[in-house]
């Protein structure tokens, strides 16, 4: 994990490098917009698990470990997550590196990458914690299937997905609801690879400025393909502690939660999350 940490580090040190001695113009100008943007939203830490309304510019690793139903174990390294930037006002764009399967007691299942997948976030409304702590914003993801094997990020198919996802949340004092309800789209042959409904939502409290501990509820329907009629749903406590500076310019957070599966339909429990951001 520490190699994987120093890289995340010194790619965004070398980023913000980048930026700072850029050219007058877009890039001179990039951080100044990036700090009106989150001048003007609340500046909740992220959840664990669900993507927060709030525009974020960071790097960000997660590992999962998960417990299969039939007894095998597997890690994901990458957990799906990546580059986010802020490239226009309102705007952030997220870079999802495809995550690594390594599975263990299971022959069945080959070791590979999943899928490479894209986040678009436009805020269209907000207020930071002096004018009403409020956010409201709007997805967009889409997944392209370069998974190996049937290591597919969202379906494990051989079809894309679009995710349109509204997002919203609302602070009081130390407190913040932040949630999200998207519905996960294949682009061909529905009926085998089905739709789901995705709802997210997550209860954090700040405790002495550094820490935000969390419960979470992550829950899916599956209409259509294998699972079709079913729900599953999580619920996840958690703890974030940051952001804690390392440069003048770069931050770091780290967190985790562990998945507790309360619906008679589940696929893996008992999963361990553990995260890890740069902000910068």
């Amino acid at each position: 994990m520490s190699q994987a940490k120093l890289v995340l580090a010194a790619t965004v040190l070398l980023f913000s490098s980048t930026l700072a001695f850029g050219q007058d113009g877009y890039f001179s100008n990039w951080f100044s917009r990036v700090d009106k943007t989150q001048s003007e939203q609340p500046h909740w830490m992220t959840p664990v698990a669900t993507t927060t309304p709030r525009l974020e510019e960071e790097v960000r690793y997660d590992q999962d470990w998960l417990q299969h139903t039939d007894g095998y174990t597997w890690n994901e390294y990458d957990g799906a997550k990546g580059v986010e930037l802020i490239p226009w006002y309102k705007t952030e764009l997220i870079i999802q590196a495809p995550p690594y399967y390594n599975y263990s007691g299971d022959p069945s299942e080959k070791n590979g990458a999943g899928d490479i997948a894209f986040l678009v976030k436009y805020r269209i409304l907000s207020g930071n914690e002096q004018h009403g702590n409020y956010i409201l914003s709007a997805f967009l993801g889409w997944s392209i299937p370069t998974g190996s094997y049937s290591n597919g990020q969202v379906t494990g198919t051989n079809s894309a997905t679009i995710t349109p996802t509204i997002a919203y949340g609302k602070g009081f004092h130390n407190f913040d609801a932040q949630g999200t309800f998207g519905v996960q789209i294949p682009t061909n042959n529905e009926l085998a690879n089905g739709r789901n409904y995705v709802w997210n939502n997550t209860l954090q409290y700040r405790v002495e400025k550094k820490l935000w501990p969390e419960i979470e509820f992550n829950t899916t329907h599956y209409q259509d393909g294998e699972h079709a009629g079913k729900t599953l749903n999580y619920i996840t406590p958690g703890l974030v502690a940051g952001r804690f500076k390392l440069t003048k310019r770069v931050g770091m957070s780290i967190g985790g939660g562990f998945q507790i599966a309360t619906t008679q339909f589940y696929r893996n429990n008992h999963n361990g999350i553990f995260t890890v951001r740069f902000p910068f």
